[in-house]
């Protein structure tokens, strides 16, 4: 059989429970046009370990490149808004609120980053959410760097999704 022949024929597969799967196994784009535009809030964080000494100068204000935190929240903002560039299949979404919060942990040491995001859509902003933590804990790591590369970036997770067919849901602890 001719490779073409292969390709046009359906897969004997069982059908996929994930959404951006077709039932030939190929990705592809959910179709959420037949959905209700509903409120959706999602809820993600992270974390930057560093040493002490690395946080101490980024509180202090003291970082060679400037606002290390000010350019975080600013890199996560943009990211949300630019998610459906980023991570193929993901909707474009028209964003009402990004918000960025970057607090220290000294018993870390270093920070945690937690995004929120929300829209009234078809679908949810989880990964937008994600990808905000994710861009800016990575901006934290590139602003210092210099002082200390063996920083981690670590546990970047969902902690909240509100609204849409599937409901709320919080992660445990």
């Amino acid at each position: 059989m001719a490779k073409a022949d292969k390709k046009s024929r359906p897969s004997s597969k069982p059908e996929s429970k994930l959404s951006h799967v077709d039932p030939r196994g190929h990705a592809r784009m959910v179709d959420v046009s037949d959905k209700s535009a509903t409120e959706r809030v999602a809820v993600a964080e992270g974390r930057v370990i560093m040493r002490k000494e690395t946080l101490d100068l980024v509180l202090e204000g003291n970082a060679a490149k400037g606002d290390v935190l000010g350019a975080a929240r600013l890199a996560g903002i943009m990211a949300a808004k630019r998610t459906h560039g980023l991570i193929p299949l993901c909707h474009p979404l028209p964003l009402t609120k990004i918000e960025i919060e970057i607090d220290p942990e000294h018993s870390l040491p270093g920070f945690l980053v937690r995004s929120t995001v929300k829209v009234t859509a078809k679908t949810g902003v989880e990964m937008e959410a994600l990808t905000a933590v994710s861009i800016a804990c990575l901006t934290i790591y590139d602003m210092v760097k210099a002082v200390e590369k063996g920083m981690r970036i670590e546990g970047i997770r969902l902690i909240e999704k509100r609204g849409g067919k599937s409901g709320d849901w919080r992660a445990e602890g």
